[in-house]
């Protein structure tokens, strides 16, 4: 029997369509990732989106408002954390939006390189600033933490190690009153999405906890 053309044509756009289905949903699948463009050179962070779900909306509405761009990194502590998110060159902490649930029980762990919430001593108190562990910051994690809440690890960096590194090194001090405080501004010069994030909704201290400055 002879093959039909128009059935095979059927046949082969079907198929077609049903890979195009399947790579869009994959697309549709992978983690948001971010750019963070310092002065020192460019981070690539990716998000956990199924780990973190509430954390990560955060975090992209902050990037989505432009809230991140212009601000420094604040408090850098070698071998422990670089932290930023939320001050001004001028070391004032910029309005933000309501404090979120504090996700740590998510079971990341503060490894080396691994973005993480900036807090209070409240356990639900993170905003919008973050901090990239230097180190396993095990004390950090929930199961280890003393309040027994811990800090939310919801991303991590996948570009930019050395960046990161370079940062941890720079000379700190004291600036109004604030400690860790980098001599020369460590500028965020813009924050940026780079994919997987279009469904996602716009929303001195001890050296022994990345806590957020008040």
């Amino acid at each position: 029997m002879a093959n039909r053309p128009g059935c095979m044509l059927k046949h082969v756009i079907g198929g077609w369509i049903l890979i195009g289905w399947s790579l869009g949903s994959m697309a549709l699948a992978q983690n948001p990732r971010v750019l963070l463009e310092t002065t020192k050179g460019d981070i690539e962070v990716e998000l956990f989106e199924k780990e973190a779900p509430v954390t990560v909306a955060n975090f992209l509405s902050y990037v989505k408002k432009g809230h991140y761009d212009g601000t420094i990194f604040h408090r850098v502590i070698d071998n422990f954390v670089v932290q930023g998110g939320g001050m001004t060159a001028d070391m004032k902490e910029k309005p933000t939006s309501d404090p979120i649930e504090n996700e740590a029980g998510n079971g990341l762990k503060n490894e080396r390189m691994t973005l993480s919430m900036a807090r209070t001593s409240a356990p639900h108190s993170a905003t919008s600033q973050f901090y990239i562990n230097l180190k396993y910051n095990r004390p950090l994690d929930r199961k280890y933490s003393q309040d027994n809440f811990g800090y939310c690890v919801f991303g991590k960096v996948i570009k930019g190690e050395e960046v990161v590194d370079q940062i941890a090194k720079v000379k700190t001090g004291r600036v109004k009153g604030n400690g860790d405080v980098p001599l020369e501004p460590i500028t965020l010069k813009k924050a940026m999405i780079l994919e997987g994030a279009a469904a996602a909704p716009v929303a001195d201290t001890p050296k022994d906890s990345p806590q957020k400055d008040k």
